[in-house]
């Protein structure tokens, strides 16, 4: 009972009574949403987990210590005449052909030496690290379940709302991701196929006082809550399309990224994603015996390279490639020497990926350093602090104040300028954030309109550049306060259009562009 309170002093209040127009709930934004800032409330991160510790020197190779990587890998080296050469200092592994492409047009990008001090080698232990963004056991919430909790205090109880009808984030697959822990609950919804939403049953259960009553009224909730998000995954997933012809069908990785981008397209306004790969544990049979180019390694590097290329050509396609940013993540690297198994073992620091369209770098920090002598068990040395990439994010991508981001980590947060800040083509927000805005802009079928209002009629149009107008998407009397009003575009043709407010105090005028 006394969880439950907390969760009722703590959640969010005064919301206003909704309504519904054209297929959608609206309802008034609230101080709550303080936080929100340009563009922010748009942006989406994927998080590509590579279960089993990714060998780092076998995807990403240093040119300038390739003679001594010969030395150190005698078994399973790549040949220097087949590696992609991306940089004179750098190469890829040749099953990363997608990615090679990416990272020549500046979408993708690689942090070198991710870790952190004192690297742990176990699998359970340093997930449990990269998920919660801490080196303390004792910390359990995840690095954005704690992002999620300062925004959302109180989840799970009260949602979803009429304001935040959408999960916060959804893990691709049966698990909810640690990294979305929060509190009280994880702000993660699991979806394996958005387009078959499954209905869980179960009768109302009242608390009768008792620990079994309060554990099956909670077990209500939460199945309750996963019901209703479902059907708006569903929901998106039907108004969602895809556009890339990339996507393998046999690629169990890229169907996954291909439900993100129909997810997204379908206006669901959940701003993280993460989807899974599993076996990067490549002890032995890393390489084959006959070829150091195939093998379980170099399969996998395609999937992943396969994938991430299929993606960013999609959401580039769908005109929502500012909005979307990606990145990489493996509990750690691989050691330096192989083993007689033609394989790695558990290492130390590995590259990171990211990819998108706002990436500050190509190549973020120095190569690994190769030693032509072999150390026993010697692991790739730390040279950025996963957590630092972590908080960079959290500024560079959600503008999270540095201040705010000091508090969801134990450690000095130091800063990388590794991620741009693509504004979404959004005008800047007025100091007392009461500027009309929509976005995304472009956009697609759906849209959201940001509008200050003092008690007075509003009608919203899309007009023809001439100002013929097109189509009415809303018309009600708003109270006094600032409204997010989601817009339905799926009857006009792709063009250019203005969207015309018109309210008691005053009418504007917003440019705007459809694309498929």
């Amino acid at each position: 009972m006394e969880r439950r309170k907390f969760i009722k002093k703590s959640a969010l209040a005064s919301l206003t009574i909704p309504f519904v127009f054209k297929n959608y709930s609206y309802a008034a934004v609230t101080e709550n949403l303080f936080t929100i800032k340009r563009g922010v409330e748009d942006k989406v991160l994927v998080l590509i987990r590579l279960n089993g510790g990714n060998d780092g020197l076998n995807s990403v190779i240093p040119m300038d210590y390739y003679s001594n990587l010969v030395k150190q890998r005698t078994n399973i080296i790549l040949p220097e005449n087949k590696l992609l050469q991306v940089t004179p200092k750098n190469a890829f592994h040749p099953s990363m052909s997608g990615m090679a492409k990416l990272f020549q047009l500046g979408k993708l990008s690689v942090i070198q030496n991710v870790g952190y001090p004192e690297q742990n080698r176990s699998h359970f232990r340093s997930t449990d690290i990269w998920t919660s963004g801490d080196l303390n056991p004792a910390v359990t919430s995840g690095w954005l379940g704690r992002k999620l909790d300062s925004e959302h205090p109180g989840f799970p109880e009260g949602y979803p709302n009429d304001i935040q009808k959408d999960p916060f984030a959804i893990s691709m697959g049966y698990e909810v991701s640690a990294t979305c822990q929060g509190l009280l609950g994880n702000f993660s919804h699991t979806v394996n196929n958005p387009n078959d939403a499954v209905n869980v049953s179960l009768s109302s259960a009242a608390n009768d006082g008792t620990y079994y009553g309060g554990h099956m009224e909670f077990l209500s909730t939460m199945i309750a809550q996963t019901n209703k998000y479902g059907s708006r995954v569903l929901e998106a997933a039907q108004k969602g399309k895809n556009l890339s012809t990339k996507y393998d069908p046999k690629n169990s990785l890229a169907t996954q990224l291909k439900y993100v981008a129909q997810m997204i397209t379908g206006g669901l306004q959940t701003s993280v994603y993460v989807v899974n790969i599993a076996g990067f544990d490549t002890h032995d049979s890393q390489v084959t015996s006959t070829d150091t180019t195939l093998g379980n390694h170099a399969n996998l590097l395609k999937t992943v390279s396969d994938a991430i290329e299929a993606f960013q050509d999609d959401i580039s396609l769908l005109g929502i490639e500012k909005r979307v940013a990606g990145m990489t993540f493996s509990e750690f690297g691989r050691q330096i020497a192989s083993n007689a198994s033609y394989g790695t073992d558990h290492g130390d620091a590995a590259p990171l990926f990211l990819f998108g369209s706002c990436l500050e770098t190509p190549i973020y920090g120095s190569n690994p350093v190769i030693s032509d002598q072999i150390q026993d068990q010697a692991g790739v040395p730390m040279q950025v602090d996963f957590r630092d990439v972590y908080a960079s994010i959290l500024r560079d991508w959600f503008e999270v104040s540095p201040i705010e981001i000091q508090k969801m980590f134990t450690h000095e947060v130091k800063y990388h300028n590794i991620i741009g800040g693509c504004t979404l083509n959004l005008e800047e927000y007025s100091d007392d954030g009461l500027k009309t805005l929509m976005y995304p802009n472009p956009a697609i079928d759906v849209a959201t309109l940001r509008i200050s209002t003092k008690n007075e009629f509003v009608k919203v149009s899309v007009c023809s550049m001439l100002g013929q107008e097109q189509l009415v998407v809303f018309e009600a009397t708003l109270n006094e306060d600032v409204h997010k009003l989601p817009l339905d575009l799926s009857e006009i043709k792709v063009g250019n259009y203005l969207l015309r407010v018109q309210k008691g105090s005053g009418e504007e005028a917003i440019s705007f562009v459809k694309v498929k």
